[in-house]
């Protein structure tokens, strides 16, 4: 600032300095009456006397002590701003929010629980739930509108309106909102940015806030399970929450669900263990075996036993490189699921490194397809070895459990499914009598709290759990009436909701489940071919019983045919791919 001024201070006292014989000449000139004839341009010949005759110039001196004066007082405001704005600054705390983080979700959630947004002249008004089903404060007169409450389960809740900042008091202390939306991006993504300021210069009303949030959001969240994917930023982006799914409703072989939730629960619990004996702290899960035998469903089970959120490693997303990969997994926090369904499908040729015949891209059944195929299209541009660097190399996360499914073990290479990166592997099955008759038996059942599950002679029906007829001839539909015409009714397949199942006892169900075991054969159909059997008598188990013989031989036709026509296309294309072989022989001899 000295400087500034001393500089000035000098150029203000070169401008008052006039050359003593300019002073005389005009002196004399004016004595004289005689004329004064203006320095000429064209007399300048060094830079000295240009500056000279410049300085001469009356008005130009007024407009550089105008510009020094001006530079000097605009400098002078500045500061005195910057001052103040730092003053002023230094009595508020201000945070700020990305949408991309879950803390912006947890404070969303929390501004719209606030009885203030009621009386806002100008708000937002969404249906957005941030990932839960809150009780957030709603437009007043929703709830006791039917009609809408039917149509649409999204509620309307007041939100903070954009470039548009809001008030409000807080423990005693004034807040100012304010949300901030900005295009960025090659493709035009909005990003959006939540800023709250405290009057206060102490953090602890802030961290009051978080916590509070925070708290929220979980309690909030405690029956249900987060579940993460991945953006093209690389980023993990919270989309949904699911309600947590009880172990029991996961029918698998006796001691395969107990075994899971166990060892992922004894791991969780280990990590001085892992420590002490400098073992990397992460654990892996291979779980392989026909499709639809359980492996995804058992994986969400164990997400909500041990309160772990689920983030979904895509393999096949767009743009997934080895670099992609191990950004997304040393990005994951120290104790969640990461989970990598159909992980052979992620590649064009088989998860191993072998030559030869192996390195095809694999058919459905994890056969090389025939000679002459055309080769399957590329899906992703991760190799194995990113993988297995993404799974267990430096950058690798620790805490983290790692599930991995396939329906081709077979086609994995032995470097991926080694001890380290995959430590237990688990095969799955297809169903056996023992799961057909637990599964007929947990979808017949009555609930506990209806009167007639245990006792025979209870016949009460104040309770609506979709059991409220005493036989299933009452709940079968009403014959049609004679008059009218099969043409006008209506031809679907299944059964509506509008039909309710028969009230029966415990015995009754495990008799029914026991006849229904002995129609399925051992080890031949899909656990989610039985649900979806099962789903079609919804409300008619005698029928569901009654008609598994004849579903299961529809079921072994429908197998036989498919596996014929697959037969029939890999017959016709070798002797093309052999006349191919013997066209370019003979093209090579003439």
């Amino acid at each position: 600032m000295a400087s500034y001024f001393y500089l000035a201070q000098q150029v203000l006292s070169t401008l008052n300095l006039v050359p003593s014989n300019a002073v005389n000449a005009t002196a004399d000139a004016m004595a004289n009456n005689a004329t004064v004839v203006a320095p000429s341009f064209a007399s300048v010949t060094d830079f000295s006397s240009l500056v000279t005759m410049l300085f001469s110039l009356g008005a130009l001196r007024d407009w550089l002590k105008l510009i020094v004066f001006g530079g000097a007082i605009e400098t002078l405001r500045r500061i005195a701003f910057s001052m103040y704005y730092k003053i002023i600054a230094s009595f508020w705390i201000t945070a700020h929010f990305d949408e991309d983080d879950s803390s912006y979700d947890w404070m969303m959630v929390w501004l719209s629980k606030q009885s203030s947004w009621s009386r806002a002249r100008e708000v937002e008004i969404s249906t957005r739930s941030f990932g839960l089903n809150s009780s957030a404060i709603t437009v007043p007169g929703e709830e006791e509108d039917n009609i809408m409450s039917m149509r649409n389960s999204r509620k309307l809740a007041y939100l903070p309106s954009a470039s548009t900042t809001y008030s409000m008091w807080y423990h005693r202390r004034y807040v100012t909102i304010s949300r901030v939306q900005a295009q960025t991006g090659w493709y035009g993504q909005k990003e959006e940015t939540l800023q709250i300021s405290i009057l206060t210069r102490s953090h602890r009303v802030l961290n009051e806030l978080l916590l509070e949030a925070k708290k929220n959001y979980m309690a909030a969240e405690e029956h249900s399970i987060s579940i993460y994917v991945s953006d093209i930023n690389n980023s993990w982006r919270h989309v949904a929450s699911r309600p947590k799914r009880a172990l029991s409703s996961i029918i698998l072989d006796p001691g395969m669900a107990e075994l899971l939730v166990d060892d992922a629960r004894d791991f969780l619990a280990s990590k001085e263990w892992y420590a002490a004996r400098g073992i990397p702290f992460r654990r892996g899960y291979l779980l392989y075996g026909a499709p639809g035998s359980g492996k995804t469903s058992i994986i969400s089970s164990i997400a909500g036993e041990l309160g772990l959120d689920v983030y979904i490693v895509s393999l096949s997303r767009a743009g997934m490189d080895d670099s992609a990969l191990s950004e997304l997994i040393s990005n994951l926090p120290e104790k969640c699921i990461a989970l990598m369904e159909d992980i052979d499908a992620a590649f064009t040729q088989n998860l191993n490194r072998d030559a030869g015949p192996t390195n095809a891209p694999a058919t459905d059944d994890g056969k090389p397809p025939p000679p002459g195929a055309p080769p399957a299209p590329p899906t992703s541009r991760l190799s194995l070895s990113g993988l297995l660097n993404a799974l267990d190399g430096v950058a690798a996360q620790e805490g983290r459990i790692l599930y991995a499914t396939t329906n081709k073990y077979t086609a994995l290479d032995p470097a991926l499914i080694r001890p380290g990166r995959m430590d237990l592997r688990v095969e799955f099955f297809l169903a056996s009598k023992y799961q057909a008759r637990k599964l007929f038996y947990s979808f017949y059942l009555p609930s506990d709290n209806s009167a007639a599950a245990d006792d025979e002679k209870a016949e009460k029906d104040d309770v609506d759990s979709g059991y409220n007829s005493s036989t299933e001839a009452e709940s079968t539909p009403s014959e049609p009436d004679t008059a009218t015409s099969a043409a006008q009714r209506p031809a679907f397949s299944g059964t509506s909701h509008r039909q309710h199942a028969p009230k029966l006892r415990r015995k009754q169900v495990e008799k029914l489940a026991e006849r229904f075991a002995e129609a399925i054969p051992e080890r031949e159909l899909s656990m989610a071919a039985l649900q979806g059997y099962l789903m079609t008598y919804k409300t008619r188990p005698f029928h569901a019983v009654d008609a598994a013989k004849e579903w299961v031989e529809s079921e072994r036709e429908a197998r036989l045919k498919k596996e014929q026509q697959e037969k029939g296309k890999a017959a016709a294309a070798v002797p093309a791919s052999t006349d191919g072989a013997k066209e370019e022989v003979k093209s090579s001899d003439s």
